[in-house]
């Protein structure tokens, strides 16, 4: 038996974890490009949602409450305060609005996009990252410093660069 070199060891640990990344990779670009129309109603469907908060509050703390973005009323009469999505009742507390939301399993696969340090999913966005940078280092580590393919990967590689940096500050 032939002792491998390390350039095969590193094709065999590419290969093999490309493909486990590979299912990883395939929800990442469908949720990352479902993102890209996170500002349109793109597979969203209304929903109607009616809760109770604390009487006469604020606009400030109804948006708040509310957790929408650029709050605004339109009015108020009778005690009924009107935004562009429903209406607040200043003496009861009652809040009846439309809301556009994604169906359930789309907005599972956006929350890995969104995941932060106290989300279990922190760990799957790590494990992910530092596998892509393992394969930036394991593809140049295939070949040998003096091979052709080596110096091309390189050049490739900086352009590749110097494109998304390009592409960054238009």
């Amino acid at each position: 038996m032939k002792n491998k070199s390390f350039q095969n060891y590193m094709r065999i640990f590419h290969r093999y974890l490309g493909f486990f990344l590979a299912g990883i990779m395939a929800v990442y670009a469908f949720s990352g490009v479902i993102l890209i129309f996170r500002d349109t109603d793109f597979l969203k469907t209304e929903k109607i949602v009616e809760k109770n908060l604390k009487p006469n509050l604020n606009t400030t703390e109804l948006g708040s409450a509310l957790k929408i973005r650029n709050f605004k009323t339109d009015k108020e009469e009778n005690n009924i305060v009107y935004f562009n999505k429903g209406t607040y009742n200043l003496e009861t507390g009652d809040v009846k609005y439309t809301s556009k939301e994604l169906p359930f399993v789309i907005k599972k696969f956006i929350d890995l996009h969104k995941a932060t340090s106290k989300s279990p999913l922190y760990f799957l966005n790590i494990f992910f990252g530092v596998s892509l940078l393992f394969f930036v280092i394991s593809s140049l580590l295939m070949f040998k410093p003096k091979n052709k393919i080596f110096k091309e990967g390189i050049y490739i590689g900086i352009v590749g660069i110097v494109f998304t940096i390009i592409i960054l500050f238009i």
